[in-house]
């Protein structure tokens, strides 16, 4: 039987966190020990892990904030952050390749979703490639065109989700 949890990171989990990054994004694209370690210290409650049998298999990770939109320097500082923000900023959703395509990201979706309902928040705000609008579609995510964002040189869209 396989056990699913899904539990707050800590710093504790920097490795793991860090090497299921570089296994789901390119270099360009992925967030490198340095920033799991400033999340991880300044707003771990924003951080979630899917652990199955003891093993990370997938997570997401932002910060909450008052900004409306999802910006390049969020990735990096801690400045727009902000504890009872009207905004959960998602930085990245991943999942081990062996694992993907089973359900994991959505069950964290749904888990992050229902966090911020209870939390409540105007809603959540992400950026994801064009290829991956259908699948924060289903969450109720409405794409609001291409981003301003130009992290790791690719194009990003910025999708929200309104909760009020």
């Amino acid at each position: 039987m396989q056990e699913v949890i899904i539990r707050q990171a800590n710093i504790s989990d920097i490795d793991t966190v860090t090497e299921l990054e570089n296994s789901c994004f390119p270099v360009s694209e992925a967030a490198d020990r340095k920033a799991f370690e400033l999340r991880l210290r300044n707003y771990p409650e924003c951080f979630r892990l899917l652990e199955m049998n003891g093993q990370a298999v997938s997570m997401i990770n932002g910060m909450t904030t008052n900004e409306n939109d999802l910006c390049d320097e969020m990735y990096s500082g801690t400045d727009m952050y902000a504890a009872h923000g009207k905004w959960l900023m998602l930085f990245g959703v991943a999942t081990a390749p062996a694992y993907q395509k089973s359900g994991f990201a959505s069950q964290l979706m749904e888990c992050v979703i229902e966090d911020t309902k209870k939390q409540e928040r105007r809603g959540i705000v992400l950026t994801c490639k064009e290829e991956l609008i259908p699948f924060y579609s289903r969450f109720g995510f409405v794409s609001e065109g291409i981003s301003d964002s130009e992290h790791g040189g690719a194009e990003w869209y910025q999708m929200r989700l309104t909760l009020e």
